[in-house]
C-alpha cells in the first residue's frame, strides 16, 4: 500500500520549521481574525492567511523558484509581508527582508552579494526596484504588491489569483537556510549573517515570557523587515491573538490602539517618546493596553515612569542581539524587585558573565555578556574573521558589560563595541567614519552616540579638517553622507576641531572624552 502524501505541516511534525507555524494555525483557529491591515484596511482569518500564502507560493514556483534560491522583498508593515514570509518558507526559498530605509545603491549591492534573483515590492518603494532592475540583470522577476505597479512587474494579486491554495509539497528542515539578515559593511560588501527555519520558529519561548494567549490583540509597529517584527507576526499566529499591523505614526498609533482594542505590543524607546509628545495623548483610551514590551537600549528612568504613568503602568524589557534573538526578560513582577535589572534568562537560553579570559565572573562581578539560545546564530555569511571575533566557545560574545547576581538576574554595565543605538537601529560608527574619511577636507574624524531624549542616541562626528583642502560645511558632509549612508546612519550632529582626536598611546581615539565634552550639544 502506497504512503500518504504529507503537506508541510505533516512533515513539520517534530520539526520546527516556520511554515508548520501556519499550517497549524490555519487548522487550530480557522475562521478567527488574523490580521488586520491598516493601511488596506482589509481583515483576513487565520486560514486565509494561509490559503493566500500558499497561492503565493505556488505562483513564485510556477515563475521557476525552486528551493534553495533567493528572494528579497521590500515592503511596509501590511499583510502581505506575513504572507510572504511563510510562502518563501513553505517553498524552502531563503528571503532578504530589506530595510526600506537603505539607499538603493545598498539595497542592490546586498541582493547581488546574496545572489537574489527576484523582487517582491510594495509599490511605494518603485523608485528603488527600478534601479535594482537597472543595476542587477541576474534579477529575473519582480512582483510588485498594490495598484498602479510599473508594467516591467507581476502585479501580487494577479499571481495569487492564477495559483492553487493548497500546501506546497516541498521538504523543508529546521536547520535549512530561511532568510538573510543584512546590514551594509563599511567596503560595499554586506555584512550578514542566515536564519534558520529552527532559529525563527523558536521566538515563542519570548512570548510565553510576556503572557500572550488568544485573548490578546497585538500590534505589529515595529518594522516587520527585522526580527523584532518578524517575530511579533509569528507571535499573533503561534497563539491565535489578533494582530493589528501598521507602520508606526504616534497618532495612529493612539488611535488603533482605542479602536481595535489594543493588549499588548512593542515598542522602543523613540516610539514611546514621540507618543507622549502628542499634544492629547492624556485624553486617548488606553484602558485595554495590559502591557508594553520594549526593546533595544533599556529605557531611561524618566521615560520610563511618563510611559507608566500615561500609556501603559505594566512595563516588560528584554534584552538580546540581532545574533541571538532575546536572551533575558524582565517582567512588571520583576520590576519591582529589580527595577534597574534586564531580567532573567529566557526557558531556553543560556546567558552567562565572561572575564576577559574567558572564565566565569562571579556574582555581582563585571564583564562581558554572552549569551544562545535556540534562536542564535552561529555565523555570518561569508566573514570569518568577524565571525571568530564574536562566535567563540559556543556563545556570542555581545560586546556588551553587565553582571549577574546570585539569583541570576542580568544588569548591563556599558558597551566595548563601538556601536551606537538611535531610534532602535544600530550605527557601527566604524562603517560612518570610513564614508566620512573618503570626502575631501577631512583629516580625521570620530564619530559616536551622544545622549538624546527622543532617539536615546544621536549619531554624532567631530571632524578635524584638513586646511588644505578649503573651508568644509557641514552641508557640504550631510550632503555626502545622504548619498552613501541610509539616513538613520547619517550624523545629526556634526562637529568641527581644528586640533588632532583625542587619543590613546595605542593610537585608539578616547571617545568617551568627547561624548564628555559634547554631551550638552544641541
Amino acid at each position: 500500500m502506497a504512503a500518504p502524501r504529507m503537506s508541510v505541516g505533516d512533515r513539520a511534525l517534530g520539526r520546527m520549521v516556520v511554515g508548520g507555524i501556519l499550517t497549524t494555525a490555519a487548522r487550530r483557529f480557522r475562521d478567527r481574525e488574523a490580521i488586520h491591515c491598516v493601511s488596506t484596511g482589509r481583515r483576513f482569518s487565520f486560514r486565509q492567511i494561509n490559503q493566500r500564502c500558499n497561492r503565493l507560493a505556488h505562483g513564485l514556483s510556477g515563475l521557476g523558484f525552486a528551493k534553495p534560491d533567493v528572494v528579497a522583498f521590500l515592503c511596509s508593515n501590511r499583510a502581505e509581508l506575513a504572507e510572504i514570509y511563510f510562502a518563501l518558507a513553505k517553498l524552502g526559498l531563503v528571503g532578504i527582508p530589506l530595510n526600506y530605509r537603505l539607499a538603493s545603491t545598498e539595497i542592490a549591492a546586498l541582493m547581488q552579494a546574496m545572489g537574489a534573483t527576484g523582487l517582491i515590492f510594495d509599490t511605494r518603494f518603485a523608485g528603488a526596484a527600478e534601479q535594482v532592475r537597472a543595476r542587477l540583470p541576474q534579477v529575473g522577476h519582480f512582483v510588485a504588491i498594490g495598484d498602479d505597479g510599473p508594467d516591467w512587474a507581476i502585479a501580487y494579486e494577479d499571481l495569487l489569483a492564477g495559483s492553487s491554495d493548497g500546501e506546497p509539497d516541498v521538504v523543508v528542515e529546521e536547520h535549512d537556510p530561511f532568510y538573510f539578515n543584512l546590514t551594509s559593511g563599511t567596503t560595499g560588501l554586506p555584512k550578514s549573517y542566515v536564519l534558520t527555519h529552527l532559529n525563527n520558529a523558536s521566538v515563542g519561548q519570548m512570548f510565553e515570557a510576556f503572557d500572550i494567549t488568544h485573548r490578546d490583540v497585538l500590534m505589529t509597529v515595529f518594522p516587520a523587515f527585522g526580527r523584532v517584527g518578524y517575530a511579533w507576526i509569528v507571535a499573533g499566529l503561534l497563539f491565535g491573538a489578533r494582530n493589528v499591523i501598521v507602520d508606526f505614526q504616534p497618532g495612529e498609533f493612539l488611535r488603533l490602539v482605542a479602536q481595535e482594542r489594543v493588549t499588548i505590543l512593542n515598542l522602543v524607546a523613540t516610539m514611546a517618546a514621540m507618543t507622549l509628545a502628542e499634544p492629547d495623548v492624556k485624553a486617548r483610551d488606553l484602558s485595554s493596553l495590559r502591557g508594553i514590551v520594549f526593546a533595544g537600549s533599556m529605557l531611561p528612568a524618566p521615560l520610563r515612569e511618563k510611559v507608566q504613568e500615561q500609556l501603559c503602568p505594566h512595563i516588560y524589557e528584554y534584552y538580546g542581539m540581532q545574533e541571538t534573538g532575546a536572551l533575558t526578560v524582565s517582567t512588571p513582577e520583576d520590576r519591582k524587585f529589580r527595577p534597574d535589572s534586564i531580567g532573567a534568562p529566557l526557558a531556553f537560553a543560556d546567558v552567562r558573565i565572561e572575564r576577559p579570559d574567558g572564565s566565569l565572573a562571579e556574582p555581582g562581578e563585571i564583564g562581558e555578556i554572552v549569551g544562545r539560545s535556540p534562536a542564535t546564530v552561529t555565523q555570518y555569511f561569508d566573514n570569518p574573521a568577524k565571525s571568530a571575533e564574536t562566535f567563540r566557545g559556543g556563545y556570542v560574545h555581545t560586546g556588551d558589560l553587565g553582571m549577574m547576581d546570585e539569583e541570576g538576574f542580568v544588569f548591563i554595565r556599558g558597551r566595548l563595541k563601538d556601536m551606537i543605538v538611535t531610534g532602535g537601529q544600530n550605527v557601527h560608527a566604524a562603517e560612518v567614519e570610513e564614508i566620512l574619511l573618503a570626502l575631501p577636507g577631512v583629516a580625521d574624524c570620530a564619530v559616536f552616540g551622544l545622549p538624546d531624549d527622543m532617539w536615546g542616541e544621536r549619531v554624532s562626528v567631530l571632524i578635524v579638517r584638513d586646511s588644505a583642502q578649503g573651508d568644509l560645511t557641514e552641508g557640504a558632509v550631510e550632503a555626502h553622507c545622504r548619498e552613501r549612508l541610509a539616513g538613520f546612519k547619517i550624523p545629526r550632529t556634526i562637529l568641527f576641531d581644528d586640533n588632532p582626536l583625542p587619543r590613546t598611546p595605542t593610537g585608539k581615539v578616547q571617545k568617551f572624552l568627547l561624548v564628555e565634552r559634547f554631551a550638552s550639544s544641541r
